[in-house]
């Protein structure tokens, strides 16, 4: 059920909610993000957590903000890695119909720069560029370690739209949002932190997501900060 549909259902609650989110968090100084930055942690972070009536309500004020539809389908074709492709199909449902009902053309232009032949090699050393050169053959230790390499990296991390920065932040939201990648989430916000994606812009990050996700992941996320932070 949509917020908008809440107004004369549930007044009270959409009252103290709207407050929150307009009022407290979006104004919290210290803890502002830039637009469109703002609209696509948030948005990365409903795929996370599975809020797909959520995103198709604030999907169209993010495409007015700035996000570009390019943007947008390529936060949603690398959250297929983080998710799932069983839990981000109907997202891009949500996408192609908004696109669509704006009259923009689809398929839009490709962003890809890898082939079926080089996505390894070049996933490979995206996860070098991310992580270090203790990547450089992480790929050789087994066949899922390959598949990471040449799909999750060679495959969406290669391709245009976003930078590795970019894609870092919206994979941190993936996790943080979806809980239970503890783990995982320590190891992409120390990459957030070699791409410059600071400890302080991640707890903005988190605190701008937190109305979507709640508080348990969202204080969870800030401990798996603190720890990357710390070489943990």
């Amino acid at each position: 059920m949509e917020i908008k549909s809440l107004y004369d259902t549930d007044p009270e609650f959409v009252e103290r909610v709207e407050y929150f989110i307009r009022e407290e968090v979006t104004k919290e100084e210290g803890q502002q993000l830039e637009e469109p930055v703002r609209s696509m942690v948030i948005l990365a972070s409903l795929i996370g957590c599975q809020g797909v009536e959520l995103f198709r309500e604030l999907l169209p004020s993010a495409l007015d903000g700035g996000l570009t539809p390019v943007m947008i389908k390529e936060i949603l074709y690398q959250s297929t890695d983080y998710v799932g492709l069983g839990r981000m199909l109907g997202f891009l449902t949500v996408v192609n119909e908004v696109l669509k009902s704006r009259g923009i053309s689809l398929p839009l232009e490709a962003q890809a720069t890898t082939t079926l032949e080089d996505r390894l090699e070049k996933g490979s050393q995206a996860q070098v560029d991310i992580f270090g050169e203790g990547m450089r053959d992480f790929w050789k230790k087994g066949h899922i370690n390959r598949w990471l390499a040449a799909n999750c990296f060679g495959d969406y991390y290669t391709r245009k739209g976003l930078n590795l920065a970019q894609r870092e932040l919206i994979t941190f939201c993936f996790l943080a949002a979806q809980g239970g990648c503890e783990p995982q989430l320590i190891s992409h916000g120390a990459a957030n932190m070699r791409l410059g994606n600071t400890k302080e812009y991640l707890m903005k990050v988190i605190s701008q997501c937190l109305p979507y996700i709640g508080y348990p992941r969202s204080l969870n996320a800030i401990t798996c900060v603190n720890k990357a932070a710390e070489g943990k």
